[in-house]
């Protein structure tokens, strides 16, 4: 299994945009350089009161295909 870790910060008023627009990628660097991008409502579990904040790791499978995303 491939894993990136990313740093996000997304502010509230951001992550609202991001669905109201019906904008669903989520583009980021990882700390390692790569550029990863996901869909925005795999997010939705760690939206908090400051939108989403933190590091994550993204997972995916052998095909490239997102499996989780988990705070770390």
């Amino acid at each position: 299994m491939n894993s990136l870790i990313v740093d996000l910060y997304i502010s509230p008023e951001e992550y609202q945009r991001l669905y109201r627009e019906a904008i669903r990628t989520v583009y980021a660097r990882s700390r390692d350089g790569r550029s990863v991008q996901f869909p925005v409502n795999a997010l939705r579990n760690h939206v908090g009161r400051d939108g989403v904040r933190g590091s994550f790791r993204i997972i995916f499978d052998q095909n490239n295909k997102l499996k989780s995303v988990e705070k770390v």
